[in-house]
This record gives C-alpha cells, sequence and structure tokens, in this order.
C-alpha cells in the first residue's frame, strides 16, 4: 500500500473511531491524522494500523488503540505551551501525537529494544526527549510536569508521578482495580501543592506499569 492509500485509511480512521464516539477536540483530531500510525507497527502487521484495536509490535507490547490515545489525549487538556511527560514510550506513537499538543514531550520506556527503536523512529521530533528508565519513578529531573499520561496499567496511583505534576497538572493513568479485575482510566489534578482530586473517566484494559512504583517483575 502506498502513502495515499495509508492517509485515506487514517481519515477514515478518525472520522469512524474518534469523531464518531465524541472526540472533538480539533487539535486532537488534527494531530491523529498528521501522524502516520503505520510506520510504527512492524511490517508484517501494517495491513492493521488503521483498525480499531491494539497491534502487537514486539516484546509482549502493543501500540494502543487509536481511539484510546485520542482520548487519553484530549482528556488530559494539553495546551501548547505544556511540558508534558509519557510513561510508556512503546513504538512511539502515542508521543508523536502529544508532541503535536505540547510545547515540550518526555517520554520514558522501560524495555531497553522498544525505546532504543522508539528512539531511531521519533529522532525528527525537535521537541521530544526519549529516556530509558524506571516509569513509575517519573523523571524527577525534569520536572514539574503540566501533564502526564500513563500507558501502562498500574497497581495504584505511583506517588512519584503524583509529586511531579505541577499545581493545575493532569494526569491520565490507568490503575487497577483488585475487585473487577480491571484497570479503571482516572484523571488526577492536582489543585495546589497538597491537594488532589480524582476522577473515573472509563474502564480499560491496558499491559502493565512494571517497576519500583508499579507492578514487579
Amino acid at each position: 500500500m502506498n502513502d495515499q492509500v495509508f492517509r485515506n485509511m487514517r481519515n477514515l480512521m478518525v472520522d469512524r473511531q474518534l469523531v464518531s464516539r465524541g472526540i472533538s477536540d480539533p487539535r486532537v483530531l488534527e494531530a491523529v491524522r498528521n501522524v502516520p500510525r503505520h510506520e510504527f507497527i512492524p511490517v508484517q502487521n501494517q495491513r492493521y494500523s488503521y483498525d480499531d484495536s491494539p497491534v502487537p509490535i514486539g516484546n509482549g507490547q502493543t501500540i494502543s488503540q487509536p481511539y484510546m490515545v485520542a482520548y487519553m489525549a484530549e482528556s488530559a487538556k494539553i495546551r501548547p505551551s505544556d511540558k508534558v511527560l509519557e510513561i510508556g514510550t512503546g513504538c512511539g506513537y502515542s508521543a508523536s501525537v502529544l508532541s503535536q499538543l505540547c510545547s515540550s514531550l518526555f517520554t520514558v520506556e522501560t524495555i531497553p529494544a522498544l525505546a532504543e527503536r522508539a528512539k531511531v523512529q521519533l529522532q525528527n521530533y525537535s521537541n521530544i526527549h526519549c529516556f530509558l528508565s524506571d516509569g513509575s519513578l517519573g523523571l524527577p529531573e525534569h520536572a514539574p510536569f503540566d501533564a502526564i499520561v500513563v500507558t501502562a496499567g498500574a497497581p495504584k496511583i505511583p506517588e512519584s508521578l503524583r509529586s511531579q505534576l505541577a499545581v493545575n497538572g493532569r494526569m491520565i493513568i490507568p490503575v487497577h482495580n483488585d475487585h473487577m479485575g480491571y484497570e479503571e482510566l482516572l484523571r488526577v489534578i492536582r489543585n495546589s501543592e497538597d491537594d488532589y482530586s480524582i476522577e473515573k473517566l472509563m474502564d480499560v484494559r491496558f499491559v502493565p506499569l512494571v517497576g519500583e512504583e508499579g507492578w514487579k517483575h
């Protein structure tokens, strides 16, 4: 398939999977239209690039469903001047979308092979900074962040990430519900130095957030 075919598929994806489900932020929709999702997916799976589902990217990981990437980006209410932290670079697709919404994006991956592949994939994005480290601990040396987007399910909200939010900052994070056996997507807002509010957005399923303040290996 050539680039025009992929572009047509991408536009259909935005209209049918995002707009029809209520994604309305024009900046988010434009970012998703601009990013060639197929380029972040292994060649053997590229025919599934614009399907309404996650796609395997190797190392037991997946690229998130397009709707979920857009929903999390919209829910984070990212402004053009914001500094954003993403936990779970994966193949780099979500980072490329988020980077178009903010001033600077810091993204962390814990799996070396994925981190190296994403770093190459994202090398032409001047406002993306890639790190290989424990995502559950965030990047304290670069905090505070106006928004944090976590693309892996945590057993609870990591205190390190919570503390790295700027006042009025927003964190979107899937957190495991012990009783139901899946994750709840939460929006955490730091109202002041010591006051946070938490809002449940929807039920979701994500790969686990592994790390010191996440799930253990």
